[in-house]
């Protein structure tokens, strides 16, 4: 026999069957998983069931406790913009308050409506009360 055609041989043949080894060893993991489900009888689901809608009630919990942790998070930015708004708004108004009652504003906004200023400057009266005895 030749040495050479065995040499070549020998490596194809353990090429396949690590090949079918490979597939083999997916075939069994799959019949390990659906014979795991071949444990459980009636017996030991309903053991399990109670821990089983504990969990799945704690996973709701959980998904709507994040829905309202973005939800508070969105109102507090919110929030933040108006807060940031108003108080533009009031710096605006007190600027524009502070410039209107500057008194030559005042004086203009009065001379409209036909009203002059008083040019001498106020003085004060005194009235002396008699006493009577």
């Amino acid at each position: 026999m030749n040495k050479i055609r065995q040499s070549t041989q020998e490596p194809k043949e353990k090429v396949v069957t690590k090949k079918k080894a490979k597939s083999e060893s997916a075939a069994r993991k799959l019949i390990r998983v659906v014979n795991i489900f071949e444990y459980f009888d009636r017996k030991s689901v309903m053991v399990i069931m109670p821990y089983m809608f504990f969990l799945f009630f704690l996973g709701l919990i959980y998904i709507a406790n994040s829905y309202y942790a973005e939800k508070s998070i969105r109102d507090i930015d919110k929030t933040g913009r108006d807060l940031k708004e108003l108080r533009a708004e009031f710096i605006t108004a007190r600027n524009d308050l502070m410039y209107r009652s500057k008194l030559t504003e005042v004086a203009k906004a009065i001379e409209v409506k036909e009203v002059k200023e008083a040019r001498v400057a106020p003085s004060k009266i005194i009235v002396k009360v008699q006493s009577e005895k």
